[in-house]
């Protein structure tokens, strides 16, 4: 009884603004809730990213040891040890597939551990004489068994993991095959993101990191006898192994971690996810600051329209306040009517300025507040804009430069009076003006995903929209296209857009693959097939695709470019789409060297026959 009389006692105004106080605390907790529940979200989808990418590159060259260690030059090397003819075919053959494969290092070892052929023989590094015996890569592949290891090399310093293969001949164990995978590009995509992402092994030690100085730092120690296996086996060389400092508790279901940092203790929710096969775990940080910062400015807002609205209210109840006391003005003035004539006219004309005054006032505070309002919903309007842009910049991005280059040659061509040439320009200008179009009612009407209707699309156009696209990437790798349509060829059942999007992706795929090499030749053909149907192909001759990797070219994540230059989603997504048209997309290796790829279409009488049955 005595507390609840001591808070009846407060004036009203102070308990008002307890109360909003505590309304702005409970929306700003509940905002920074909301904003980290999100953020964790996307964390999760980046750590499902991250661990996909890094398992994806890494089985990539996990089956490339055994084919290796079946060729005739590793045979050969391995049956005559000490032959400098054969030693040079084998160091040539290693060098070729080291930079076929865009990894770090391959190099063959002798069973007590010597190597006697490396990709590097030439280089000041080389690993040939060197004997890595102590490496559990080694050990595994000597009991005939496919070894993995990770860690710092003892001779180049360099990070990576390690793939081993045992090399048999007439049954036994002659020698060992190891691909060394370079790990530094794939982490240097991480150093930009939005999030921390690390990797560590079971003793707790970071191995990979998007910020260099985490790495070979102890996130989280391991049992007393972890560091002691790891010097055995000398993962990390002479690295010191500092601990990062990190502390680690529990909030409900979540993982926090706190890591100092320049005077300042960071904390992170952490998000994990395990990869056994190679026996790391991949963690992302999500880094509660801004989050935190979110709710106090979103507490702070509702605190102020709060004041906003009490402020209102307390106007409001002034203006109550006066009419009545005009009413009682009033009523005094009719008694004494005859009396206090001039001194009532005086008074109400007083109180009268003041009212005029007061809406006044009242009507510029709902100006304030109607243009505050507005300011709120443009600054809406411009952070969706501003989500949208990150959506539209990867599809804008060809259209939008072949139309700069053809802008900067139609310049080029006024001033020489090439006004037909000219005007060729400008209307390609105007159909990527037109692509551009399409592609943007493509992301708006995304969220419903409309249904395209198929169409009669013309081949030689589409084919040649397709080549104006990627004209820049063309140039960039100094190839030529060659077209050989067959003129009896003119409409497939497409959609205009997506097929020119698949030819664009094979085209630039194309100039990847010639790029650097003698024959720097692409081929655009269209041919009638025995079956009605019609058949587009992109043949280049660039290095191929292996046999080992032919099944697998169309998955999603499975590229054969080097690290950092693609996902391998491009022929994934172009696959779906011909399959959406009724159609078909394979790859074919060329004789003499090259690929072709081809996309197998139905006329558009075929498919009105197909709807009709």
């Amino acid at each position: 009884m005595r507390r609840s009389k001591r808070f009846s006692n407060l004036p009203l105004p102070f308990g008002l603004f307890l109360v909003a106080l505590g309304l702005s605390s409970a929306v700003g907790v509940y905002s920074y809730a909301r904003a980290l529940d999100q953020s964790v979200a996307v964390g999760s989808g980046t750590l499902r990213l991250a661990s996909a990418a890094l398992s994806g590159h890494l089985a990539r060259y996990e089956a490339l040891p055994v084919l290796v260690a079946e060729r005739p030059e590793v045979l050969a090397l391995l049956a005559r040890p000490r032959d400098e003819a054969a030693r040079r075919e084998a160091n040539l053959y290693l060098k070729s597939v080291n930079s076929l494969l865009s990894s770090s290092d391959v190099y063959l070892m002798l069973t007590d551990g010597e190597t006697i052929a490396a990709s590097n023989f030439n280089g000041p590094g080389s690993f040939v004489g060197e004997n890595f015996r102590y490496r559990p890569y080694f050990q595994d592949a000597a009991e005939g068994r496919q070894g993995r290891f990770y860690g710092l090399g003892t001779t180049s310093g360099k990070r990576g993991y390690y793939f081993s293969a045992p090399v048999r001949a007439n049954g036994v164990v002659a020698g060992i095959v190891v691909i060394k995978v370079d790990l530094d590009s794939l982490e240097a995509a991480w150093a930009s993101g939005e999030f921390e992402i690390i990797v560590t092994d079971p003793e707790g030690i970071i191995f990979m990191a998007g910020r260099p100085d985490w790495r070979f730092r102890i996130f989280e120690r391991g049992p007393p006898d972890a560091l002691s296996r790891t010097e055995e086996s000398r993962r990390y060389a002479n690295e010191p192994l500092p601990d990062l400092g990190a502390t680690r508790f529990k909030a409900g279901n979540r993982t926090i971690v706190e890591i100092p940092e320049k005077d300042v203790l960071r904390s992170f929710v952490t998000l994990s996810e395990p990869m056994p096969e190679a026996g790391w775990t991949v963690r992302v940080l999500v880094d509660r600051a801004p989050a935190r910062l979110l709710g106090v400015v979103v507490g702070f807002a509702v605190l102020f329209l709060l004041g906003i609205g009490g402020f209102a209210f307390a106007a409001l109840q002034q203006r109550r306040h006066r009419l009545a006391e005009r009413e009682r003005a009033r009523a005094e003035a009719h008694v004494e009517l005859e009396q206090r004539v001039s001194e009532r006219t005086a008074k109400l004309a007083s109180v009268n300025m003041r009212l005029k005054k007061e809406v006044a006032d009242r009507r510029a505070a709902e100006d304030l507040l109607r243009r505050t309002q507005s300011d709120l919903v443009e600054a809406g309007k411009l952070a969706a804009l501003g989500q949208m842009s990150a959506a539209l910049s990867h599809e804008f991005n060809q259209p939008l430069a072949a139309a700069s280059a053809y802008a900067d040659s139609t310049t080029v061509l006024l001033q020489r009076g090439r006004i037909e040439e000219a005007k060729e320009n400008v209307e390609r200008i105007a159909s990527l003006v037109d692509r551009l179009t399409k592609i943007s009612r493509h992301l708006r009407n995304f969220a419903r995903r409309p249904e395209e209707q198929l169409e009669a699309v013309d081949v030689h156009a589409v084919v040649a929209d397709a080549l104006a696209i990627a004209e820049w990437r063309l140039k960039a790798a100094d190839a030529e296209v060659e077209t050989q349509l067959d003129p009896r060829i003119t409409h497939v059942s497409a959609v205009p857009v997506r097929l020119q999007q698949v030819l664009v992706n094979l085209i630039s795929n194309a100039a990847d693959a010639v790029e650097g090499g003698e024959c720097r030749t692409v081929v655009v053909s269209a041919t009638p097939e025995p079956d009605g149907q019609v058949r587009i192909a992109v043949a280049d001759r660039g290095p191929g695709v292996p046999d080992a990797i032919l099944p697998r070219i169309f998955d999603p994540f499975f590229t054969t470019k080097g690290v950092g230059k693609g996902l391998g989603l491009g022929l994934s997504i172009s696959y779906n789409i011909v399959r959406d048209f009724g159609g078909s997309l394979s790859c074919e290796k060329r004789a003499g060297g090259g690929a072709a790829f081809s996309l197998t279409l139905r006329t558009p009488s075929m498919a009105n026959s197909e709807a009709a049955l």
